[in-house]
């Protein structure tokens, strides 16, 4: 046994090493874990720069956990706990935690950084030599990132089903299973995210042919091993971007809508391709209802639904805005409620400020036809009625697919009008954007003031900013927003560029100058591959390497009498041409590639006899460098031979090179030719 704080290790089961770590960066994280408090690891990810310092020290990772109502009577088992990513949030809601880890170096970080929570245990071993010494009734037990390495360490012919089984055991009657796991079909790998196990393309939605000891499902799948092991009550959760870095939680009760899904660059750990938009495959899944099958990763619940169907997390923000919000049925046949939630302490106020801000807008609003989505609050949460309707948002993006330009000024001017009606507001709504109204047949209702503050500003600051906002979810929003800013408000480059640099500043605000996930992933730089630029890249090198043979049967040369020999050829490559002679062909040119370069001939054969390049009948639109070597200068570079007559047999190098490169050396060329017939001018007198 060993305690760190309040924390107990129980070694009794460990084999005495570690099986797996990460290398050397656990050491230094096992030092940032001791020496700093947790609300600084946030400036050592965004020093350090690491894909394992965010992955095992990010404060979202707890998201994935930290929306579930544990109570303090629940007893808690978590398999595969790790560096504690999750472990932090089980602790402050449950009763009591018990942590199952094979890496000692792993239970240590874990240890220190919880060292104040006294009611977790780490029983650090193997999972087969803990498992039979574990209890029975746990009410809740989490294997987040673990389900799918069951067969490494679960024999039998169905690893799975005998893993889910096993677990099952140690469940109390009403107990819940937690598996967060990535989707083998998840839409990210189909545009180019590598396997995140195996960090290979499309080995997952190929069905793994290259084998490892790794597996991730389908929502079929999982279903089936459900199935297999007797259980009929479970829900399916769907974490956005993924279980990982979660930002967004949907279910069947709650899917994303069209125009919801943007943020898809997530590739932290490694490189990937872009071989389409995300964005707007998304769009289309939820319209054909095909989401939950691409989903990204799964959170699959056994046991009774859980009341929270929807949860979006704001907590990358500043700790004092730091908040989650929930849509939440508490029992059958009640009706929903919207609910903004503290993610830390410091965000109760903000939070309970919302029912005094609430009342603001209602006396500065009032009149006006736009409704304010009234306040409750429930202890330190804050209670919105769910609206059933749609957002402003929703109907001006039909307006636009549809090009019905009439309904989306009408509905524009709409909104302008009411951000205008108070004359002499006592506060302002920095936010009331598109997404932020719902229209129903009451009319017009604001259900999020978050960002509510005394004094006035200009209304076309609220407009503009909510032009700007819109603009980030298509190509036709920001080209529709861009002709608004300029038609209502006359703006120009400048301007519109004024206004991206206000949103920014506000986001520093709201975050608390601390980076964002998507400046983090730049920060980390693993490269994003557009593949369709790629492909014009390689299509248009291999135009440009090729060679083309041009007849000339009295009529010139022309595109309709060539041919060509060698395309998409390698550059420095040692190329063989062999060109028929033909009866009636006055002139064959040759031209060696469509661009700037280098040309070595060291062979020429006309028939048995070796030619020239500088005989008379070659014409050339280059410049030797040597008798074997050209310079052309001209992205039409020709190599023309007069009266062909026999075959010709052309063994040829080619070194593409830049046109600034060439016309140096034309230039360098022509001065050093004028420089010495001038000294030879001179010699002569």
């Amino acid at each position: 046994m060993e305690k760190i704080g309040k924390i107990v290790i129980d070694d009794t089961k460990y084999p005495g090493q570690d099986m797996y770590c990460d290398g050397a960066v656990e050491d230094e994280i096992l030092e940032i874990v001791k020496t700093l408090e947790p609300c600084d690891y946030g400036m050592m990810i965004e020093k350090e720069k690491s894909w394992p310092v965010l992955y095992h020290l990010s404060s979202l990772r707890e998201n994935i956990v930290s929306w579930i109502p544990l109570k303090k009577t629940d007893r808690v088992l978590e398999v595969g706990s790790g560096c504690g990513a999750i472990t932090g949030a089980l602790a402050a809601k449950a009763g009591s935690v018990t942590c199952v880890e094979l890496s000692r170096k792993r239970s240590l970080i874990n240890a220190y950084r919880h060292a104040d929570c006294d009611n977790v245990t780490i029983k650090l071993g193997n999972f087969q030599d803990i498992e039979p010494l574990l209890a029975c009734d746990y009410d809740y037990i989490f294997l987040i990132g673990v389900f799918e390495y069951a067969q490494s360490y679960i024999g039998g012919e169905d690893p799975f089903a005998t893993f889910m089984n096993i677990m099952q055991k140690h469940l109390s009657p009403d107990g819940r299973l937690v598996i967060a796991i990535e989707n083998r079909l998840g839409l990210k790998y189909w545009a180019g995210c590598k396997e995140d196990h195996l960090g290979t393309y499309f080995d997952g939605i190929e069905g793994y042919p290259n084998g490892g000891g790794v597996r991730t499902f389908t929502r079929a799948a999982l279903e089936e091993i459900c199935r297999k092991n007797g259980i009929t009550a479970y829900s399916f959760y769907y974490p956005y971007p993924d279980y990982k870095f979660m930002t967004c939680l949907y279910s069947d009760a709650r899917l994303p809508k069209v125009g919801e899904l943007s943020d898809n660059m997530r590739n932290f750990d490694r490189d990937r391709l872009r071989l389409f938009d995300e964005k707007h495959v998304f769009d289309g899944l939820i319209r054909e209802g095909l989401f939950p099958w691409f989903s990204n990763s799964y959170l699959l619940v056994t046991g009774k639904e859980l009341p929270v169907i929807y949860s979006r997390f704001s907590n990358d923000r500043a700790p004092e805005y730091a908040i989650r919000t929930e849509i939440r049925r508490e029992a059958a046949g009640e009706a929903l409620t919207v609910r903004k939630v503290p993610a830390t302490q410091a965000a109760v106020p903000h939070v309970r400020q919302l029912l005094e801000k609430g009342r603001k807008l209602e006396a500065a609003y009032g009149g006006s036809g736009l409704l304010i989505n009234r306040c409750a609050l429930e202890g330190d949460e804050a209670v919105f009625e769910y609206l059933s309707g749609r957002t402003l948002e929703e109907l001006l993006d039909e307006c636009l697919e549809g090009d019905d330009m009439a309904g989306f000024e009408a509905l524009f001017t709409a909104y302008c009008d009411m951000v205008r009606y108070p004359k002499e507001a006592a506060v302002y709504n920095y936010d009331l954007i598109f997404s932020n109204i719902i229209i129903t047949e009451a009319g017009w209702n604001l259900i999020d003031y978050e960002w509510v503050f005394d004094g006035s500003i200009p209304p076309e600051y609220m407009i503009t900013r909510a032009l700007q906002c819109y603009s980030f979810g298509s190509e036709k929003r920001t080209q529709i927003c861009r002709k608004l800013l300029q038609k209502k408000f006359g703006y120009g480059d400048w301007e519109i560029g004024e206004i991206a640099w206000k949103e920014k500043e506000f986001q520093k605000f709201s975050t608390g100058k601390r980076m964002s996930m998507a400046e983090i992933r730049d920060a980390i730089d693993w490269p994003i591959v557009p593949v369709l630029t790629l492909n014009h890249r390689y299509l248009d090198e291999r135009s440009r390497n090729c060679i083309q043979i041009y007849e000339d049967h009295g009529s010139g040369f022309m595109e309709s009498q060539s041919y060509i020999l060698h395309a998409g050829y390698q550059e420095r490559e040692l190329l063989t041409v062999e060109i028929e002679g033909k009866p009636g062909v006055h002139a064959i040119r040759l031209d060696p590639a469509r661009d700037f370069c280098i040309v070595r001939i060291p062979v020429f054969r006309a028939g048995m006899q070796t030619v020239s390049l500088r005989d008379k009948g070659i014409v050339v639109n280059g410049t030797f460098l040597a008798d074997d070597m050209i310079l052309f200068a001209t992205d039409d570079p020709g190599i023309t031979i007069m009266h062909p007559g026999r075959n010709l047999h052309i063994e040829l190098e080619v070194s593409r090179i830049s046109r600034q490169v060439a016309e140096c050396m034309e230039y360098d060329l022509t001065e050093r030719k004028q420089t010495w017939f001038k000294g030879l001018k001179w010699f002569s007198k």
